[in-house]
């Protein structure tokens, strides 16, 4: 179909149902229909379909993803000032349990050098989300003005927002339609909702962590390096220079999960990074090394990872969160006095072994529905959720304990969500007599 002839929806979804290639103009302009309403949900849910079997080329995947980044506002940085070469870079994580990364990775990426919009979701099904954590802080505004973005990110290094309606909008209406049709796991349909939402920030480049596990939405580390290699080669295909990390979801990552116990988490982090999980640790800065570098804001991963570290060690990392937690409207003394503002829920108990041994693994999906259920989480996407509760002190794979350690320590709203969450979390972790092997945190590189 040419691109001056009559655009039919129907005869793009024949082409890809038959395998073949559609053409960048009928993707852009059914994209365009997904927007503005001409292409109906039917025909949308059809095409989803035709992709989730028959797949996209990179060239197809580049098209869509740039036509849904189109579908709403695109920042242009040099509008705001910035000069046209300045690192302005992102990283996205496809979600886990515990895994608040993002929140110690933007300012720390900031303290280097990088400039970072990072633009963040909600909680999906058992992941936390990292826009539910920050506003457990009073006051914070995840949604400012573009304008405001700007200021922030000139003034502080880095600003994290959720996507509004301005942002990609094709998006929201194709993932609505994907998630009620069973075509939410469509590799290529993935790849351009991530990268739709990140390159409508006017990035210079992205780094990805596409976890795997049991915590996951991929299960196994083959299927998030399927994933992982056609981001980057549609990535590659959008100009925008993507590396992707495939990190390990098989337990909770670092100790705790829930929304301002994760917060608490955060701060301490930033505050004193030689008491860190060693696991956090280590992913966080293997994130940061390569944002830095595929940034340009270093020359090489080596030096990035230098510099990371020592700008976390310094406390500027520390201190650049607490300028932007100020900046987005949270209070002004928030990371000295974070334990008053981070508050958490009255019902705290101790969960505790039942046996001697070694942790030799968890469930960690169940483990994240448990903080669901504790109110920590959405059952409905309208639903306001329980910042206070969760779990801290949570064991991870290889630790030794004998009977009656604490495995984690439960915050709820009462008495029975308590104990309901002791019963479900000493079920969902398994102690063995012998110590299991534990991999690295980070198990593949795919540079682009």
């Amino acid at each position: 179909m040419s691109e001056t002839s009559i655009f039919i929806p129907q005869e793009a979804i024949r082409t890809k149902r038959d395998g073949g290639v559609v053409s960048d103009a009928d993707i852009t302009r059914f994209v365009a229909g997904i927007t503005d309403g001409g292409v109906t949900e039917g025909q949308i849910a059809a095409f989803a379909m035709a992709v989730f079997f028959n797949g996209m080329t990179p060239e197809e995947g580049a098209a869509l993803t740039i036509a849904m980044r189109d579908s709403g506002d695109v920042i242009d940085w040099a509008k705001y000032g910035f000069d046209k070469d300045a690192p302005i870079t992102d990283k996205h994580s496809t979600g886990g349990v515990g895994d608040k990364v993002s929140l110690m990775l933007a300012p720390i990426v900031a303290a280097c050098g990088g400039l970072v919009p990072m633009i963040s979701g909600r909680g999906l099904g058992h992941t936390g989300g990292t826009l539910d954590k920050l506003e457990a802080i009073p006051g914070f505004d995840p949604y400012p003005s573009i304008d405001r973005l700007a200021d922030v990110v000139k003034s502080v290094g880095c600003s994290i927002i959720g996507q509004t309606g301005r942002l990609a909008p094709a998006d929201k209406r194709f993932y609505g339609i994907r998630d009620v049709t069973a075509t939410v796991e469509s590799v290529p349909l993935i790849t351009a909702s991530i990268l739709s939402k990140k390159l409508s920030a006017g990035l210079g480049s992205l780094v990805m962590d596409v976890k795997f596990g049991n915590g996951a939405f991929m299960d196994s580390a083959d299927k998030a390096r399927t994933l992982a290699k056609n981001i980057v080669r549609v990535a590659k295909a959008a100009n925008t220079p993507t590396n992707v990390l495939v990190t390990d979801m098989n337990q909770v990552l670092g100790r705790t999960a829930g929304n301002a116990i994760e917060m608490i988490e955060t701060v301490d982090f930033l505050r004193n990074p030689t008491g860190a999980d060693k696991r956090l640790l280590e992913i966080t800065l293997d994130l940061a090394a390569h944002m830095l570098a595929i940034s340009g804001a270093c020359t090489s991963v080596s030096e990035a990872r230098m510099k990371a570290e020592e700008a976390l060690s310094s406390g500027k990392a520390a201190e650049i969160f607490g300028r932007m937690v100020s900046a987005q409207g949270g209070p002004p003394d928030f990371m000295e006095k974070y334990s008053n503002y981070l508050l958490l829920a009255p019902v705290a108990k101790v969960i505790q072994a039942k046996k001697n041994g070694y942790v030799s693994a968890m469930e960690t999906r169940d483990i994240g529905m448990s903080v669901v259920a504790l109110g920590g989480g959405r059952t409905d996407p309208a639903q306001k959720i329980n910042h206070s509760v969760g779990l801290a002190d949570v064991c991870q794979i290889g630790d030794k304990v004998t009977v009656g350690d604490r495995l984690a320590t439960v915050y709820a709203a009462s008495e029975n969500e308590a104990d309901a969450a002791i019963a479900a979390f000493q079920k969902y972790v398994t102690i063995a007599d012998t110590c299991p092997e534990v991999g690295p945190v980070t198990c593949d590189i795919i540079e682009g």
